[in-house]
């Protein structure tokens, strides 16, 4: 099959997001399923032997990049509102080509995956957003530890397996949530048992984890440093509900932060927000929280923060630094930021600064002086969470903004301009030009 992928993406790539600041948000919106559970969760399903229906799955570019691999494998795929069913028995292609690879560097998540399935996978290495060194060494060194044998040529990935995936122990040198992924799901089939250790925290493993033992797999210790796989003979399809979007839900409360108002979020897992409360709290906003909602209020101008420093969970999350620093903009005083996780990470502040931010950089640490207001103008994305966070100034500049690459925040959010204008902001998606 020859899929010309990048129409995809130019349908987008062709829009812009104009907003029209100054409106504070009111109201309330439910919180989408999480984008970094979804794809790898949709990547387990093609393990399975039997269909799995996977329910709160967002339709957002990515999202849709992870079903048309399924589909070239031979996956059957059916959407009905946000629920999927994956019926993996058509698979019959261990290769992904290199135009699907690309669209995003959660591709990668089909290595273990595809391996599990059938002993070998052929790849080119993924694309996505470029946010400096993303290396896939951890991953490929720790499947080599399970018998992988991998040929690494041209940026293509010809990995075989002689007999089967062997469980084993893997100390992981950084807890990336990704190898940590891949592990899981190439040891669910391997035999013998896998320990993962130093292994990544985050929800979005606990999720995974919960969906492969639905499915029959025995993963012990999700969520915690040391994560234990018992290997097993098959898997069956299951049906399973995606944890909720703490990003977006921190993008929201950023966009209030920085507007002023009242919104409620519903449909969140507070306790994966836990980090991200105590500065709303700090810059002057009140949080409720109510079972599965939580209510974000800000009556006045933002305050500046102590210094916030990404890192891997339970730390504050490097995916919502982009939007909290939008909001930090136009705060009454200095707020620092030091990026942990990704050095290109502070790809917005060029952006936020041709909207009148006033912004230092220097390596891992950027410096935002709050200043009173900000002017409209024509700003780009350039990677998934910096265009949102461009967008959240826009929600508070003086005049018109106009966000292009809208098919960044696409990859992401799902009716990211739709939300928005529900909770009250002159915001719209126009064709063309700036």
């Amino acid at each position: 099959i020859n899929w010309n992928y990048s129409l995809f993406y130019e349908v987008d790539a062709m829009k812009r997001i104009c907003i029209k600041g100054g409106k504070k948000l009111y109201g309330e919106i439910d919180v989408q399923g999480a984008k970094n559970s979804s794809l790898p969760i949709l990547s387990a399903a093609l393990i399975c032997e039997s269909p799995c229906v996977i329910h709160n799955c967002p339709d957002i570019t990515d999202v849709n990049a992870a079903v048309k691999i399924l589909e070239y494998l031979g996956c059957g795929v059916k959407r009905e509102g946000n629920t999927l069913t994956v019926d993996p028995r058509g698979f019959k292609c261990r290769e992904v080509p290199d135009a699907l690879m690309r669209e995003m560097r959660s591709s990668i998540i089909f290595l273990g995956a595809v391996t599990a399935k059938c002993g070998c996978a052929f790849l080119s290495l993924p694309g996505g957003c470029e946010l400096g060194p993303r290396p896939i060494d951890i991953h490929l060194s720790s499947l080599r530890k399970m018998g992988l044998e991998i040929e690494e040529s041209h940026g293509r990935l010809d990995c075989f397996c002689k007999d089967t995936l062997l469980g084993c122990e893997i100390d992981l040198p950084f807890p990336s949530v990704g190898a940590t992924e891949n592990i899981m799901l190439a040891a669910v089939r391997a035999r013998g048992n896998t320990v993962i250790r130093n292994a990544a925290r985050e929800p979005e493993i606990s999720d995974l984890a919960q969906f492969l033992n639905s499915c029959g797999a025995r993963v012990f210790g999700a969520g915690e440093s040391t994560v234990e796989v018992e290997g097993v003979k098959s898997l069956s399809g299951c049906e399973h509900v995606v944890i909720p979007d703490r990003i977006a839900a921190a993008t929201y409360m950023s966009a209030v932060g920085a507007c002023g108002g009242k919104i409620i979020l519903n449909n969140i897992e507070p306790t994966h927000l836990y980090s991200t409360f105590p500065f709303f709290e700090q810059a002057g906003g009140t949080i409720k929280i109510k079972d599965r909602s939580v209510e974000c209020e800000f009556k006045n101008r933002p305050k500046a923060l102590s210094t916030v420093r990404t890192g891997v969970y339970p730390g504050f999350p490097t995916d919502a630094q982009p939007t909290l620093m939008a909001m930090t903009v136009m705060g009454e005083g200095t707020t620092v930021f030091v990026e942990n996780i990704f050095e290109n990470r502070f790809r917005q502040v060029d952006e936020l600064v041709r909207l009148g931010a006033r912004i230092r950089v220097q390596g891992r640490v950027a410096v935002v002086d709050g200043v009173e207001r900000l002017t409209g103008a024509a700003v780009e994305a350039a990677d998934l969470r910096g265009g949102a966070a461009i967008a959240v100034a826009g929600l508070c500049a003086d005049g018109e903004t106009s966000v292009g690459h809208v098919d960044y925040i696409n990859r992401g959010y799902e009716n990211f301009v739709n939300n928005l204008s529900r909770l009250g902001a002159d915001i719209k998606t126009v064709e063309g030009k700036k």
